[in-house]
Protein backbone atom coordinates (compact mmCIF):
# COMPACT_ATOMS: atom_id res chain seq x y z
CA UNK A 1 0.00 0.00 0.00
CA UNK A 2 1.17 3.51 -0.78
CA UNK A 3 2.32 5.67 2.15
CA UNK A 4 -0.42 7.81 3.63
CA UNK A 5 -0.15 11.51 2.93
CA UNK A 6 -2.40 13.67 5.11
CA UNK A 7 -4.20 16.60 3.51
CA UNK A 8 -1.77 19.55 3.87
CA UNK A 9 -4.72 21.93 4.17
CA UNK A 10 -6.45 19.97 6.95
CA UNK A 11 -6.84 21.56 10.36
CA UNK A 12 -4.42 20.21 12.99
CA UNK A 13 -5.83 17.78 15.53
CA UNK A 14 -7.43 19.37 18.55
CA UNK A 15 -6.42 18.20 22.04
CA UNK A 16 -8.28 15.17 23.33
CA UNK A 17 -8.59 11.41 23.43
CA UNK A 18 -9.42 9.98 19.99
CA UNK A 19 -11.14 6.57 20.09
CA UNK A 20 -9.99 5.16 16.75
CA UNK A 21 -11.59 2.12 15.12
CA UNK A 22 -9.11 -0.10 13.26
CA UNK A 23 -9.63 -2.90 10.71
CA UNK A 24 -10.90 -6.27 11.95
CA UNK A 25 -8.92 -8.11 9.28
CA UNK A 26 -8.61 -6.36 5.94
CA UNK A 27 -6.18 -3.45 6.38
CA UNK A 28 -7.95 -1.49 3.65
CA UNK A 29 -10.97 -1.09 5.94
CA UNK A 30 -9.23 1.75 7.76
CA UNK A 31 -10.93 5.11 7.24
CA UNK A 32 -9.24 8.20 5.84
CA UNK A 33 -10.05 10.09 9.02
CA UNK A 34 -8.51 7.35 11.17
CA UNK A 35 -5.29 7.63 9.17
CA UNK A 36 -5.29 11.40 9.67
CA UNK A 37 -5.68 10.96 13.42
CA UNK A 38 -3.01 8.26 13.72
CA UNK A 39 -0.58 10.37 11.70
CA UNK A 40 -1.25 13.51 13.72
CA UNK A 41 -1.49 12.13 17.26
CA UNK A 42 1.21 12.76 19.84
CA UNK A 43 0.79 9.22 21.12
CA UNK A 44 -0.96 6.04 19.93
CA UNK A 45 -2.14 3.61 22.61
CA UNK A 46 -2.42 -0.02 21.48
CA UNK A 47 -3.40 -3.35 23.03
CA UNK A 48 -0.50 -4.98 21.17
CA UNK A 49 2.19 -2.67 19.84
CA UNK A 50 3.15 -5.24 17.19
CA UNK A 51 -0.37 -5.21 15.73
CA UNK A 52 -0.38 -1.41 15.72
CA UNK A 53 3.06 -1.35 14.10
CA UNK A 54 1.83 -3.51 11.22
CA UNK A 55 -1.09 -1.17 10.58
CA UNK A 56 0.97 1.99 10.83
CA UNK A 57 3.75 0.50 8.72
CA UNK A 58 1.32 -0.48 5.96
CA UNK A 59 0.53 3.21 5.48
CA UNK A 60 3.98 4.60 6.19
CA UNK A 61 2.88 6.34 9.39
CA UNK A 62 5.53 6.98 12.01
CA UNK A 63 4.05 7.49 15.44
CA UNK A 64 4.98 6.97 19.05
CA UNK A 65 3.17 3.83 20.22
CA UNK A 66 2.72 2.62 23.78
CA UNK A 67 1.07 -0.49 25.15
CA UNK A 68 -2.36 -0.12 26.75
CA UNK A 69 -4.06 -3.39 27.71
CA UNK A 70 -5.54 -5.13 30.75
CA UNK A 71 -2.14 -5.47 32.36
CA UNK A 72 -0.58 -2.09 31.52
CA UNK A 73 -3.73 0.02 31.76
CA UNK A 74 -3.70 0.76 35.48
CA UNK A 75 -0.11 2.00 35.34
CA UNK A 76 -0.54 3.89 32.06
CA UNK A 77 -3.75 5.77 32.86
CA UNK A 78 -2.29 8.42 35.20
CA UNK A 79 0.36 9.31 32.62
CA UNK A 80 -2.18 9.42 29.80
CA UNK A 81 -4.56 11.60 31.82
CA UNK A 82 -1.70 13.98 32.64
CA UNK A 83 -0.83 14.31 28.96
CA UNK A 84 -4.48 15.00 28.15
CA UNK A 85 -4.56 17.68 30.86
CA UNK A 86 -1.53 19.28 29.20
CA UNK A 87 -3.28 19.44 25.82
CA UNK A 88 -2.07 16.17 24.37
CA UNK A 89 -3.62 14.50 21.34
CA UNK A 90 -3.85 10.79 22.06
CA UNK A 91 -5.24 8.02 19.85
CA UNK A 92 -6.68 4.96 21.57
CA UNK A 93 -6.79 1.82 19.40
CA UNK A 94 -7.57 -1.85 19.95
CA UNK A 95 -6.13 -4.83 18.09
CA UNK A 96 -9.22 -4.89 15.86
CA UNK A 97 -12.47 -2.98 15.64
CA UNK A 98 -13.82 -0.28 17.89
CA UNK A 99 -12.02 0.41 21.18
CA UNK A 100 -13.96 0.10 24.46
CA UNK A 101 -16.10 -2.76 23.03
CA UNK A 102 -14.91 -5.88 24.89
CA UNK A 103 -11.48 -4.34 25.45
CA UNK A 104 -9.74 -2.33 28.20
CA UNK A 105 -10.35 1.13 26.72
CA UNK A 106 -13.61 1.72 28.60
CA UNK A 107 -11.91 2.66 31.87
CA UNK A 108 -9.63 5.19 30.16
CA UNK A 109 -12.56 6.87 28.41
CA UNK A 110 -14.48 7.00 31.67
CA UNK A 111 -11.55 8.55 33.55
CA UNK A 112 -10.81 11.01 30.75
CA UNK A 113 -14.40 12.27 30.79
CA UNK A 114 -14.38 12.60 34.56
CA UNK A 115 -11.16 14.62 34.28
CA UNK A 116 -12.80 17.01 31.82
CA UNK A 117 -10.92 15.85 28.72
CA UNK A 118 -12.59 15.79 25.35
CA UNK A 119 -13.28 12.32 23.91
CA UNK A 120 -13.65 12.11 20.12
CA UNK A 121 -14.94 8.94 18.39
CA UNK A 122 -13.41 7.98 15.04
CA UNK A 123 -15.83 5.26 13.87
CA UNK A 124 -15.02 2.42 11.54
CA UNK A 125 -14.90 -1.36 11.44
CA UNK A 126 -16.92 -3.40 13.95
CA UNK A 127 -17.15 -7.19 14.00
CA UNK A 128 -20.61 -7.16 15.59
CA UNK A 129 -22.08 -4.82 12.97
CA UNK A 130 -20.37 -6.66 10.11
CA UNK A 131 -21.87 -9.95 11.33
CA UNK A 132 -25.34 -8.41 11.65
CA UNK A 133 -25.09 -7.07 8.11
CA UNK A 134 -24.35 -10.48 6.59
CA UNK A 135 -26.28 -12.96 8.76
CA UNK A 136 -29.83 -12.24 7.60
CA UNK A 137 -31.26 -12.11 11.13
CA UNK A 138 -33.46 -9.24 12.41
CA UNK A 139 -31.50 -6.01 12.84
CA UNK A 140 -34.26 -3.64 13.99
CA UNK A 141 -33.37 -4.48 17.59
CA UNK A 142 -30.24 -6.24 18.83
CA UNK A 143 -28.30 -6.71 22.06
CA UNK A 144 -24.53 -6.96 22.20
CA UNK A 145 -23.82 -9.39 25.05
CA UNK A 146 -20.05 -9.78 24.68
CA UNK A 147 -18.25 -12.99 25.69
CA UNK A 148 -20.19 -15.67 27.60
CA UNK A 149 -18.46 -16.94 30.77
CA UNK A 150 -15.96 -19.74 30.26
CA UNK A 151 -17.27 -22.05 33.00
CA UNK A 152 -20.34 -24.15 32.04
CA UNK A 153 -22.55 -23.32 35.04
CA UNK A 154 -21.89 -19.59 34.79
CA UNK A 155 -22.44 -19.71 31.03
CA UNK A 156 -25.84 -21.40 31.43
CA UNK A 157 -26.92 -18.78 33.96
CA UNK A 158 -25.70 -16.01 31.64
CA UNK A 159 -27.67 -17.42 28.71
CA UNK A 160 -30.81 -18.01 30.78
CA UNK A 161 -30.80 -14.31 31.70
CA UNK A 162 -30.82 -13.49 27.97
CA UNK A 163 -33.56 -15.95 27.01
CA UNK A 164 -36.39 -13.45 27.44
CA UNK A 165 -34.72 -10.67 25.43
CA UNK A 166 -36.83 -9.86 22.34
CA UNK A 167 -33.87 -8.88 20.18
CA UNK A 168 -31.17 -10.53 18.11
CA UNK A 169 -28.35 -11.50 20.45
CA UNK A 170 -24.76 -10.74 19.42
CA UNK A 171 -22.03 -12.66 21.25
CA UNK A 172 -18.30 -13.11 20.83
CA UNK A 173 -16.68 -16.49 21.40
CA UNK A 174 -13.31 -18.19 21.05
CA UNK A 175 -12.72 -21.23 18.86
CA UNK A 176 -11.89 -23.69 21.68
CA UNK A 177 -15.13 -22.84 23.55
CA UNK A 178 -17.46 -22.44 20.56
CA UNK A 179 -18.89 -25.98 20.43
CA UNK A 180 -19.68 -26.01 24.15
CA UNK A 181 -21.25 -22.56 23.95
CA UNK A 182 -23.43 -23.55 21.00
CA UNK A 183 -24.58 -26.69 22.86
CA UNK A 184 -25.57 -24.55 25.86
CA UNK A 185 -27.35 -22.05 23.60
CA UNK A 186 -29.31 -24.86 21.96
CA UNK A 187 -30.31 -26.17 25.39
CA UNK A 188 -31.36 -22.75 26.70
CA UNK A 189 -32.79 -21.06 23.60
CA UNK A 190 -34.14 -24.10 21.73
CA UNK A 191 -34.23 -24.28 17.92
CA UNK A 192 -33.85 -20.57 17.23
CA UNK A 193 -32.24 -19.49 13.98
CA UNK A 194 -28.64 -18.46 14.54
CA UNK A 195 -25.45 -17.69 12.65
CA UNK A 196 -21.76 -18.20 13.32
CA UNK A 197 -19.60 -15.64 11.52
CA UNK A 198 -15.85 -16.24 11.46
CA UNK A 199 -12.77 -14.43 10.18
CA UNK A 200 -14.80 -11.43 9.00
CA UNK A 201 -13.17 -9.41 6.17
CA UNK A 202 -10.34 -11.97 5.96
CA UNK A 203 -9.48 -14.57 3.32
CA UNK A 204 -11.41 -17.42 4.98
CA UNK A 205 -14.49 -15.40 5.97
CA UNK A 206 -17.48 -17.67 6.60
CA UNK A 207 -21.02 -17.33 7.91
CA UNK A 208 -22.91 -20.52 8.72
CA UNK A 209 -26.61 -20.08 9.45
CA UNK A 210 -28.90 -22.79 10.85
CA UNK A 211 -31.05 -23.56 13.90
CA UNK A 212 -28.95 -23.73 17.06
CA UNK A 213 -29.11 -27.54 17.48
CA UNK A 214 -27.72 -27.97 13.95
CA UNK A 215 -24.92 -25.49 14.59
CA UNK A 216 -24.05 -27.25 17.85
CA UNK A 217 -23.67 -30.55 15.93
CA UNK A 218 -21.81 -29.09 12.94
CA UNK A 219 -18.27 -30.57 12.79
CA UNK A 220 -17.00 -27.42 11.06
CA UNK A 221 -17.64 -25.52 14.30
CA UNK A 222 -15.69 -27.84 16.58
CA UNK A 223 -12.75 -25.69 17.73
CA UNK A 224 -12.43 -23.53 14.59
CA UNK A 225 -9.66 -20.96 14.33
CA UNK A 226 -10.11 -17.22 14.12
CA UNK A 227 -12.30 -14.52 15.59
CA UNK A 228 -15.96 -15.56 15.97
CA UNK A 229 -19.28 -13.74 16.27
CA UNK A 230 -22.42 -15.70 17.17
CA UNK A 231 -25.85 -14.23 16.45
CA UNK A 232 -29.09 -15.70 17.81
CA UNK A 233 -32.52 -14.67 16.51
CA UNK A 234 -35.11 -13.30 18.97
CA UNK A 235 -37.32 -15.83 20.68
CA UNK A 236 -41.05 -15.82 20.11
CA UNK A 237 -43.09 -14.31 22.88
CA UNK A 238 -45.06 -16.93 24.81
CA UNK A 239 -48.79 -16.80 24.34
CA UNK A 240 -50.66 -15.23 27.23
CA UNK A 241 -52.34 -17.72 29.54
CA UNK A 242 -56.03 -17.73 30.54
CA UNK A 243 -55.01 -16.38 33.95
CA UNK A 244 -53.11 -13.53 32.25
CA UNK A 245 -56.19 -12.70 30.20
CA UNK A 246 -58.46 -12.75 33.26
CA UNK A 247 -56.17 -10.43 35.19
CA UNK A 248 -56.00 -7.99 32.29
CA UNK A 249 -59.77 -8.10 31.76
CA UNK A 250 -60.51 -7.56 35.46
CA UNK A 251 -58.35 -4.45 35.45
CA UNK A 252 -59.83 -3.14 32.19
CA UNK A 253 -63.42 -3.75 33.36
CA UNK A 254 -62.87 -1.27 36.17
CA UNK A 255 -62.60 1.44 33.50
CA UNK A 256 -64.37 0.15 30.41
CA UNK A 257 -67.43 -1.69 29.17
CA UNK A 258 -67.04 -5.44 28.41
CA UNK A 259 -66.77 -4.72 24.69
CA UNK A 260 -64.15 -2.02 25.16
CA UNK A 261 -62.23 -4.10 27.69
CA UNK A 262 -62.17 -7.07 25.31
CA UNK A 263 -60.83 -4.85 22.52
CA UNK A 264 -58.09 -3.38 24.71
CA UNK A 265 -56.90 -6.75 26.02
CA UNK A 266 -57.07 -8.39 22.60
CA UNK A 267 -54.71 -5.75 21.25
CA UNK A 268 -52.35 -5.96 24.23
CA UNK A 269 -52.10 -9.76 24.45
CA UNK A 270 -52.73 -10.81 20.86
CA UNK A 271 -55.76 -12.95 21.77
CA UNK A 272 -59.11 -13.30 19.92
CA UNK A 273 -61.46 -10.43 20.79
CA UNK A 274 -64.63 -12.57 20.59
CA UNK A 275 -63.37 -15.04 23.20
CA UNK A 276 -62.25 -12.18 25.44
CA UNK A 277 -65.67 -10.54 25.15
CA UNK A 278 -67.37 -13.74 26.34
CA UNK A 279 -64.89 -13.95 29.20
CA UNK A 280 -65.47 -10.29 30.12
CA UNK A 281 -69.23 -10.90 30.31
CA UNK A 282 -68.65 -13.91 32.53
CA UNK A 283 -66.45 -11.90 34.85
CA UNK A 284 -69.18 -9.29 35.08
CA UNK A 285 -71.77 -11.98 35.78
CA UNK A 286 -73.55 -11.25 32.53
CA UNK A 287 -72.53 -14.29 30.57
Amino acid sequence: MAPWRPDPDAEPLQPGLYVVSTPIGNLRDITLRALDVLAGADLVLAEDTRVAARLLGAYGIKAKVERYDDHAGAQARPRVLQRLAEGGRIALTSDAGTPTVSDPGFRLVQDALEAGARVIPVPGASASLAALAMAGLPTDRFLFAGFPPAKPAARRTFLEELAAVRATLVLYESGPRLADSLADMAAVFGPREAAVCRELTKLYETCIRAPLPELAADPRLDRPKGEIVVLVAPGREAAASEADADRALAEALQRLSPSEAAGEVAKALGLPRRELYRRALALRGEG
